[in-house]
C-alpha cells in the first residue's frame, strides 16, 4: 500500500523553491563580493608609502651600520689569522732547521762508534791528546742540549700558533656568518623600499620625489632603485650647495676640523652606497670616517663606534666639523659645518648634500680632532 503512496512534496517545492535557491544563490554571491572587497587591502597614499619608505630606509641603515661593524671585525680576524699563520710557518722553517742540526749531530757521533770514554783513554797511546778530544766532545755534547732545547722551544711554540690561528679562524668564520646575515637585512629592506616606490603612479612618484626634496632643502631626486644611485650630474650638486653649503663659511674650532668640513664638501654629488668608505662613493659613516681621515684622524667605522670617538657636545655647542648623530639606535650620523646644517650621505638613491640637522631625530654630537 505504501508504495502506492504519493511523495511528499517539500514545502518549497515547484515556484516557492525555485524562489527561494534563486535569493539564496544572490545573497551568497553578495556575500563573496562584499567579503572580497573588505579583505582587499586599500591603495595606500603617497604619504603613506613615504612613512613606509622612510622607516625601511631607516632600518636598512641599522643593518648597515652592523654589516659595517661585523665588516671590521671579520677583517681584523683575517689580519690577524694571516699574521700567526705567518709566524707559524717562520717557526716551522727554524723547527725543520733545527731538527736537521740535531740530526747531522746524531749522525756524527754514530760514525764515531760511541766507545765508553774510560776504554778510549786506556787504549790511546796520547792520553794528552785524548782528554783535549774528551773536551771537545763535552762541549759538543752542551751544544747538542741546546740543539735538543731548541727543536723543543720551537715545537711548543708553532703548537702554540696553531692553535690561536684555529681560534681566530673560528672567529673569522663567524664574523663572516654576520657580515652575509647583515647584508640579507639590508638588501631585503632596500628591495621592499623598491617594491613600495614601484607601486606609485607616475604622478604620485612626482610628489614623492617633491617631498623628498622639500625635506632635504636640496631640489635633488631620492627616488633611485636603492642600489647606489646616480646623483653624480652637475646639476646635483649645485642643487645641494645652493642649500647651504656655499653659505658665508663657520669658523671651525681649529685646522683638522677645517679640513674634515672642506673634504666633505668636495663630496658632494657622490653617491650613497651602503657599506661604501670611498673615494667614489660613501655610506653616512664612511663619509665621517673618510672626512676625518683627510685631516689625519682615524676613526672607527660604525656610528655606535664613532660616537665615543671624541668629547660629547650638546646641540647647543655645536661646532663645524664635530660628529651629529640621530635616532635612538645612534644609526645615522652627519659632519655639521655650521649654520644648522650638515653634510651627510642620506639614504640610497640621495647623493652626499647638505641638509638641516632638525631633519632627523637628534641623538647626540661628539668633537673629534
Amino acid at each position: 500500500m505504501a508504495a502506492h503512496r504519493k511523495p511528499r512534496q517539500s514545502p518549497l517545492g515547484g515556484q516557492a523553491g525555485r524562489t527561494a535557491a534563486t535569493l539564496a544563490l544572490a545573497s551568497a554571491a553578495t556575500a563573496t563580493l562584499f567579503e572580497g572587497s573588505g579583505h582587499a587591502d586599500p591603495r595606500p597614499t603617497t604619504a603613506q608609502v613615504k612613512e613606509k619608505v622612510d622607516r625601511l630606509y631607516e632600518e636598512a641603515e641599522v643593518a648597515t651600520e652592523r654589516y659595517n661593524g661585523a665588516k671590521e671585525k671579520a677583517d681584523e680576524a683575517r689580519a690577524a689569522f694571516e699574521r700567526l699563520r705567518d709566524e707559524a710557518a717562520r717557526r716551522t722553517q727554524r723547527l725543520n732547521t733545527a731538527r736537521d742540526g740535531l740530526g747531522a749531530m746524531a749522525a756524527a757521533q754514530y760514525r764515531s762508534g760511541g766507545l765508553d770514554p774510560a776504554v778510549q783513554l786506556a787504549l790511546t797511546s796520547n792520553p794528552d791528546q785524548y782528554l783535549e778530544r774528551a773536551a771537545l766532545a763535552e762541549r759538543a755534547g752542551d751544544r747538542q742540549a741546546a740543539a735538543v732545547s731548541a727543536v723543543r722551544r720551537e715545537l711548543a711554540a708553532v703548537r702554540q700558533l696553531r692553535a690561536e690561528s684555529t681560534g681566530h679562524l673560528d672567529a673569522l668564520r663567524a664574523h663572516e656568518t654576520e657580515l652575509r646575515r647583515q647584508k640579507a637585512a639590508v638588501l631585503g629592506k632596500l628591495q621592499a623600499a623598491r617594491t613600495l616606490l614601484a607601486r606609485l603612479t607616475a604622478e604620485e612618484r612626482a610628489r614623492y620625489e617633491a617631498a623628498e626634496a622639500g625635506r632635504d632643502g636640496s631640489g635633488v631626486s631620492a627616488g633611485n632603485n636603492g642600489s647606489g644611485g646616480t646623483g653624480t650630474a652637475p646639476a646635483a650638486v649645485r642643487a645641494d650647495r645652493s642649500s647651504g653649503g656655499d653659505r658665508a663659511p663657520v669658523t671651525a674650532p681649529n685646522g683638522r676640523a677645517a679640513e674634515a668640513v672642506s673634504f666633505a664638501r668636495a663630496q658632494l654629488g657622490k653617491p650613497y652606497v651602503w657599506g661604501a668608505t670611498g673615494p667614489s662613493a660613501y655610506d653616512c659613516s664612511g663619509l665621517t670616517q673618510a672626512a676625518w681621515r683627510a685631516a689625519g684622524v682615524s676613526l672607527p667605522r660604525t656610528t655606535y663606534t664613532q660616537i665615543n670617538a671624541g668629547r660629547r657636545v650638546s646641540r647647543s655647542q655645536l661646532a663645524p666639523g664635530d660628529l651629529i648623530f640621530f635616532y635612538s639606535g645612534i644609526s645615522h650620523v652627519g659632519l655639521y659645518i655650521g649654520g644648522g646644517q650638515m653634510i651627510h650621505a642620506p639614504r640610497p638613491g640621495a647623493p652626499v648634500r647638505v641638509a638641516p640637522i632638525d631633519e632627523m631625530p637628534f641623538a647626540g654630537a661628539t668633537r673629534v680632532g
